[in-house]
This record gives structure tokens, C-alpha cells and sequence, in this order.
């Protein structure tokens, strides 16, 4: 992930800019937000035909340690289509969530 414009918090329409998809920035809507443990925002073409929700969670771990998940889910009848177009995204999460531990362990 190369940043995050706007305000995050339920309601609030912030832009996503990503590595997997250089110069190339995503409006999505904040649909939950707790601090803290959750947040889960979404995005898509009107009308339902696509549409991607990601969710972020943390959660307690083992011995004082933090759970970190990331889940995306697409859904839509243009779905079969868009998803030929679509980079693999495996990557970018993984490199996200590595970048997130290691920003957390300082």
C-alpha cells in the first residue's frame, strides 16, 4: 500500500493508492471502524456488478501478542470478467502485513 487519503471513520469515502496497481488510486467507502480491532471498507462499480470488500482485524494473541488478519472478498456479475485483469494480490498483502509487523515491533 502506497497510502491513504481522507478521514477514516464509518460513512467516510477515503482513497487507496497501491503498489499492486501503480498510479492508479481506489475510492472505497469505511463501512466499520473499531479502533483497535476492526476495519472494513468497500468499493466498486454502481449497481452491484462488482463490488471488493476488505477487512482488517487484530485481535489478542498468544503471550501479549496481536493477531493481525486482512480478508478480501469480491463479489458481482462482472466478477469472472474483472477478476481475468486482476493482478495477482497475494504479494502486496503479504508485503502489507510484513510492513505492519515490523512498523508494530519498533
Amino acid at each position: 500500500m502506497e497510502g491513504v487519503e481522507g478521514r477514516i471513520a464509518p460513512g467516510e469515502k477515503i482513497t487507496v493508492r497501491s503498489h499492486a496497481n501503480p498510479g492508479r488510486a481506489f475510492p472505497v467507502k469505511v463501512t466499520e471502524f473499531a479502533p483497535g480491532q476492526r476495519m472494513t471498507w468497500s468499493g466498486g462499480m454502481p449497481l452491484g456488478l462488482f463490488k471488493g470488500v476488505r477487512t482488517f482485524t487484530l485481535a489478542p494473541g498468544t503471550d501479549g501478542t496481536t493477531r493481525f488478519t486482512m480478508c478480501e472478498e469480491y463479489t458481482g456479475p462482472l466478477l469472472p470478467l474483472i477478476w481475468r485483469s486482476m493482478p495477482d494480490l497475494g504479494p502486496s498483502f503479504r508485503q502489507f502485513a510484513n510492513g505492519l509487523k515490523q512498523h508494530a515491533e519498533r
